[in-house]
Formats: C-alpha cells, sequence, structure tokens
C-alpha cells in the first residue's frame, strides 16, 4: 500500500455524490459507531485537502493509533501512536475488564484523541477486540471511554478482524504465489484467513481474495497467563503448542491441501519478533522488517534461541524487551502449531495489520484512487 512511516525510533460501494455529501455535513469521525463524539467536530474545521484519516486498534495487549492521508496510490502515516495496555490482563479468570485495565486504556485513548484533534482527523474508525468481546463489562468500559475521553469504540468480530488484517497485508502476498496462509497473532485470539491470489485494482492497494478464515479462542495474553510466560520448560511449552493444535486442527483439514506454492504471511508482535532477533537488531528497525522473508529453518533456530534464553535475557533483547518477554514465547508456540497445519517453507513477516486495513478500506470508500 505503500505506507509511508516517519520515524519513530521503535514499534511503536459509495457513489461521488454520497462522498461529497459526507465529507460536507463533517460527519462525526468515524462509521458504523465508531468516531469522537459529536461535540468534538469543531476541532477539525481546518481539515486538509484530501482528508485526514485515523485507525485505531484497541486489543488485548496494545492500543495503536495511525494517522494517514491519501496518495496516488496508498497513503501516507503523518502521525503515530502504540503503547502496551494489557486490556485484557485477568479477562480469561474474572470474565471482566479489571480497573486497572481501564485506567491504562483511557490514558492511552487520551494520547490518541489528542493526536487526531491536533492533526484535523475528518474520519476514523476505532475499533475494539477480543479483550471487550469477552468481557462481561465490555459494553460497560465502551460506555466509560465515551464519556471520559469522548471516542465511541466499534467492538468489532471476529470476522471483520480477520478481513481487516488481510486487507492490511494484502500487498506482501508474492503476486507469483498460487495463494497464502494469512495468521494474526493477538493478545486474546488469533486469527486465520486463506487468501488467494489478490484482485488487482487500477489504482491503490490490492483487494484480497479470502478463500476461508477462523478465528481461535488463544491469543499470547490468554496461553501465558494459563502456562506461564517467565519460565517455560519444553514439557509447558509443548503443551500450549498441544492445545493451539486443537483449535486450528478443523480449519486445517478444509485448507492446508494444494500448498505447493503457497507462503505463509504473519502479521504480529510475534513475528516481528522473531524477525528482528534473527537480523540480530540492535534496536527494532520497522523498515528492515516489514516485508521481510523467513525460511521455515530459520524460524526453528530463533524459537529455539528464545527458548534458551532466561526471562531476563528475553527482557534485556531490543527486540523483545520487558513488557513482551513473558508474552512472546506464547507467541511462539501459537506459531508453531500453525507452522504445523500448514507446512510452508517461506513466511513474510508484516509489521501492518488491522489499521492498515481499515485505512484501507475508508479511502477507498471515500473513492481516494477512483474506485468505490
Amino acid at each position: 500500500m505503500n505506507a509511508e512511516v516517519p520515524p519513530t525510533g521503535g514499534r511503536d460501494g459509495h457513489g461521488a455524490s454520497r462522498r461529497r455529501s459526507r465529507w460536507a455535513r463533517r460527519t462525526p469521525y468515524g462509521i458504523r459507531g465508531g468516531g469522537l463524539r459529536r461535540d468534538d467536530r469543531q476541532a477539525h474545521v481546518n481539515e486538509p485537502a484530501g482528508g485526514t484519516y485515523a485507525a485505531l486498534d484497541l486489543g488485548t495487549n496494545n492500543c495503536r493509533l495511525l494517522i494517514a492521508r491519501p496518495t496516488a496510490d496508498g497513503f501516507r502515516v503523518v502521525d503515530a501512536f502504540s503503547r502496551i495496555i494489557r486490556l485484557g490482563e485477568g479477562v480469561v479468570a474474572s470474565r471482566r475488564i479489571s480497573e486497572a485495565a481501564i485506567t491504562r486504556a483511557v490514558e492511552a485513548l487520551q494520547v490518541c484523541r489528542d493526536k487526531m484533534r491536533a492533526r484535523g482527523v475528518g474520519r476514523a474508525r476505532l475499533i475494539a477486540t477480543e479483550a471487550c468481546r469477552a468481557a462481561e463489562n465490555g459494553e460497560a468500559f465502551r460506555a466509560r471511554v465515551a464519556e471520559a475521553v469522548g471516542l465511541e469504540l466499534e467492538i468489532i468480530d471476529s470476522a471483520t478482524e480477520a478481513r481487516l488484517a488481510a486487507t492490511g497485508c494484502t500487498e506482501l502476498v508474492d503476486p507469483a504465489a498460487a495463494g497464502v496462509i494469512l495468521f494474526d497473532i493477538g493478545g486474546g485470539s488469533s486469527e486465520l484467513v486463506r487468501l488467494g491470489r489478490p484482485n488487482g485494482v487500477r489504482r491503490g492497494p490490492p483487494r484480497p481474495d479470502i478463500i476461508g478464515w477462523t478465528s481461535l479462542p488463544v491469543g499470547v495474553v490468554t496461553l501465558a497467563e494459563r502456562y506461564g510466560g517467565t519460565v517455560v520448560p519444553r514439557a509447558i511449552y509443548d503443551a500450549m503448542v498441544e492445545e493451539v493444535a486443537a483449535f486450528v486442527d478443523d480449519f486445517a483439514g478444509a485448507h492446508r491441501r494444494n500448498l505447493d506454492g503457497v507462503h505463509m504471511l504473519g502479521t504480529s508482535g510475534t513475528v516481528t519478533t522473531i524477525a528482528g532477533v534473527f537480523l540480530n537488531l540492535r534496536r527494532y528497525d520497522r523498515r528492515r522488517v516489514d516485508g521481510c522473508w523467513l525460511s521455515d529453518e530459520e524460524i526453528s533456530r530463533v524459537v529455539a534461541q528464545l527458548m534458551a534464553m532466561s526471562f531476563d535475557e528475553r527482557a534485556a533483547n531490543p527486540c523483545i524487551g520487558a513488557e513482551r518477554a513473558d508474552l512472546v514465547l506464547a507467541g511462539c508456540a501459537i506459531l508453531d502449531a500453525i507452522r504445523r497445519a500448514f507446512p510452508c517453507t517461506r513466511l513474510r513477516v508484516a509489521d501492518r495489520g488491522l489499521r492498515e486495513g481499515m485505512l484501507v478500506e475508508m479511502m477507498r470508500e471515500d473513492g481516494a484512487w477512483g474506485e468505490a
């Protein structure tokens, strides 16, 4: 999608008249329930020509924001934000989002709101995923965010999550490949998507050809909470792989045939971490990670390397850090279960996903590339 990302020092169908009407009315940010409250519209009266868009992904582990403007064949990122908030911490056991997690989320969302105001965002989509789907107080949390921050979150279902991930990553599909097994390892759930060759368009990012998808009810946070993430002996690691494999089996039975010419495409902190460790980066560098290729053997070597590290060694690694040191092996276990079910020789790493998918869908609906 030719998304141009400024250096940040780390990881962080509608007709033309309808499109003009939407911008002229300055509808409060968002679609299908997502956006900024109506009383904050005045902040956007100086919206630049072509429109400024925002995509926010409030996940089980992270709060992430991208702000971008359309270009001739994609978009240019003008601002970004990412913070680990662990919204889903303890949700599996309690079925509730905790007060501490709510406080962390509200603080991060206030930063996102201020960035959207400062950049004159005219349209946004603000989604929440598995933690809010699973929690008994998910709707109450959404109402609290609306009251405290002025942002209207949209709790999406797993089908939407899979589609957005596919849309955000389609540009990284090898055009010579017969298809792709896409996976998105999240904090509370993981999505698997079988893709065919992308559908070409005259301008803008390609459209994904989704053949099938599933959502696995496991993510790095939920798995690490059940099995532990500080010390992970081989027996515990193998037990995690077996649990995830049981969820993968049904989807794999329908979609692992004819894998000749198919590669894997992974979007998540797990695969970007593995890529960073493989590349021996002294500091995480998105430009080197996004789009890089790893062989099956190279992935296995990195997983073995991570397994051999102590918790402190994982925390000290610049591509992992203290906030993810207890989650990375759970992510590797999910990846190993997927690799076992879909034995592909190559994996392409994507440091992109849901937010990019939201941006592409909004811009395409508004005819940014001449197609609705």
